[in-house]
């Protein structure tokens, strides 16, 4: 079992919305708003976390010089994360055992698995490979589900968070006045 269950059942419940984070050159993170589904792998059938990518994308030349993402989706107040390594197939990507017409149905394959349809997939598979389109598929090394439960009460019945921090305004007078440090 790859653990992915739960991130599977919670694609169904946003249309597969999901955040994508990558790091950056200087070691910052970049996140991103995607569409992805749990699929098998093209080659070995283990599952995966797929999406799809412009092939001109920035995260892209981020996961080729680091290939590793987190992934969250949600759903209210249900969530899951898989991290892990990343494999990329796409025009300017081979993956031995994936050849074109093998990537033109693994497109769709992640497209369909992130809950998308569409009523005429030889336009899909033009604007795809007009697009130089990749599928990013992230192996999950680390899984966290946080299982389905109740709404959070309203919060009228919650306690009031309380900010340890001095408020702003008076510390900015304080300094004005030669009382602050």
């Amino acid at each position: 079992m790859s653990g992915l269950e739960e991130f599977a059942r919670l694609v169904e419940g946003d249309h597969g919305l999901c955040v994508l984070s990558t790091l950056r050159p200087d070691q910052t993170i970049q996140s991103s708003l995607v569409n992805a589904g749990v699929l098998p792998h093209p080659v070995t059938g283990a599952q995966v976390v797929g999406l799809v990518s412009r092939g001109d994308a920035r995260k892209l030349d981020y996961l080729r010089a680091r290939p590793r993402a987190s992934i969250v989706v949600r759903s209210g107040w249900a969530w899951a994360s898989a991290e892990g390594p990343v494999e990329l197939a796409g025009p300017d990507d081979p993956m031995p055992g994936v050849d074109a017409e093998r990537l033109r149905l693994l497109l769709r394959e992640i497209f369909t698995a992130a809950g998308g349809t569409h009523d005429d997939f030889d336009t899909y598979d033009r604007v795809m490979a007009q697009e130089r389109r990749v599928a990013v598929l992230i192996a999950p090394a680390r899984v966290t589900p946080l299982p389905s439960r109740s709404p959070r009460p309203p919060a009228a019945s919650r306690p009031p968070l309380r900010s340890r921090a001095r408020p702003r305004w008076r510390s900015a007078r304080k300094t004005a006045a030669g009382q602050g440090t």
